[in-house]
């Protein structure tokens, strides 16, 4: 069983939040680079007028995001949701009762794999 797991988070960035959600990306960025093996992609993308952010996120197995989740929710999601405002969060792959259970409170909508590949 393929144990990768991968979603979008987006969020709106609350007015004059961006050069304070830079600062907290570029931290978790950094730390997660440095401590995260299991951490295949870790991408913040940001709309052309600085309003909306999208976060990419992939992981190599359960275990991997769990740790990732562990982290976020000890040291970073406080500071996050106070300078922006979730708007839709979607999780694919075919997480376990472990990686589920990480992910409640935060509204995910999970979308099982029907095909296709990755290279």
């Amino acid at each position: 069983m393929n144990e990768q797991v991968s979603w979008i988070f987006e969020v709106a960035v609350n007015d004059g939040e961006l050069d304070n959600l830079k600062a907290l990306m570029k931290e978790m960025v950094d730390s997660t680079k440095a401590n995260e093996p299991g951490t295949l992609a870790y991408e913040w993308f940001i709309s052309d007028d600085g309003k909306q952010c999208h976060i990419h996120e992939w992981y190599k197995d359960f275990p991997a995001t769990v740790a990732h989740l562990t982290s976020f929710k000890a040291n970073y999601a406080a500071r996050l949701l106070s300078m922006c405002m979730a708007t839709r969060f979607v999780v694919y792959g075919n997480p376990d009762s472990s990686v589920r259970e990480a992910l409640d409170g935060f509204g995910a909508d999970y979308m099982s794999p029907l095909g296709g590949f990755v290279r």
